[in-house]
């Protein structure tokens, strides 16, 4: 692949990761929270009252514990799922970064006593791969019990 292409591919990648996250916080903002925080049964909602049903809750807007919300299960099911997105994406944008950054830090630790450029964004790049999947299988394996519980 050329190097231009490659590199309209990584910013492209990288706007579209941008874009989830903007989506993502706003969401979690305007619904009080997420469903991986949340869950499904019986709780007890903001007001004290006991209910059934699906809700999300929201720790980084309300403080440890957060509130819980009642919600359908379709927003339920879109909350988690973006929740799970959100690593697929982090990751890939972090990847594409060093790709695109990738001249400078070799040419910034060509002389580096500790590690080279290239090892530096090799153990990177697989540190990342390997962080962003296994959070991302967590995060799904969650989903799938949380869901047929």
């Amino acid at each position: 692949m050329q190097r231009r292409t490659r590199n309209r591919i990584c910013i492209w990648i990288i706007i579209g990761g941008m874009v989830n996250a903007l989506v993502y916080t706003v969401i979690y903002a305007e619904l009080g929270g997420d469903a991986k925080n949340g869950g499904h049964g019986p709780f007890v909602d903001s007001a004290g009252e006991i209910e059934n049903g699906y809700y999300i809750s929201g720790e980084f807007i309300y403080g440890p514990g957060g509130r819980n919300r009642p919600v359908s299960k379709g927003v339920w099911i879109y909350s988690y799922i973006h929740s799970i997105s959100i690593w697929v994406t982090n990751g890939a944008m972090v990847i594409c970064m060093l790709i695109l950054a990738q001249p400078h830090i070799i040419a910034t630790m060509r002389e580096s006593n500790v590690i080279r450029g290239p090892t530096f964004i090799t153990v990177v790049i697989t540190v990342t791969a390997l962080l962003c999947s296994v959070m991302t299988i967590l995060f799904t394996i969650h989903f799938i019990r949380d869901l047929v519980e």
